[in-house]
């Protein structure tokens, strides 16, 4: 028994591994990004993928919006997680006072709870954006926040 469990070792030891993956480094030049669609965004908004979509059901970006850019009211299926990277921004649920966002902060926005963010009036802000997909869907846009909403 014992020099079949030995030759069992040895074999599996030299055999390549069934299921084994390489990692895959993407670089940043090769995500890209774009000007967030006027449809959801007021102003000036950059939206930079942060990975490829490997993970089929999260995905994140990192969006800089510069002084007076927001994006419209909406909400996440499964929530939405906002890590500020630089500047001042805001954030606001619907029916709550707005909030101020800075570098360092975290914001955690519940599934289906209503919210917009963006910057401040006067300073740019980047954050990463991060989802997950349910039933397909990883947002559901709204109307766009007004001029008079954002002011106050």
């Amino acid at each position: 028994m014992k020099p079949v469990l030995i030759a069992l070792t040895v074999a599996l030891l030299a055999a390549p591994p069934a299921f084994a993956q390489s990692m895959e480094i993407t670089r940043a030049e090769d995500l890209g990004g774009q000007i967030g669609s006027a449809d959801y965004f007021s102003g000036t908004a950059y939206v930079a993928p942060v990975f490829p979509p490997v993970m089929h059901d999260v995905s994140a970006g990192h969006v800089t919006f510069l002084p007076g850019a927001r994006s419209a009211w909406h909400t996440h299926p499964a929530g939405q997680m906002l890590v500020v990277t630089s500047g001042t921004g805001w954030v606001q649920e619907r029916g709550q006072e707005r909030q101020v966002i800075q570098a360092g902060d975290v914001v955690w926005c519940p599934p289906d709870v209503e919210h917009w963010h963006g910057a401040t009036n006067t300073t740019s802000v980047s954050h990463y954006a991060i989802q997950a997909t349910v039933n397909g869907s990883a947002v559901s846009w709204g109307e766009k926040v007004t001029d008079a909403d954002y002011a106050q």
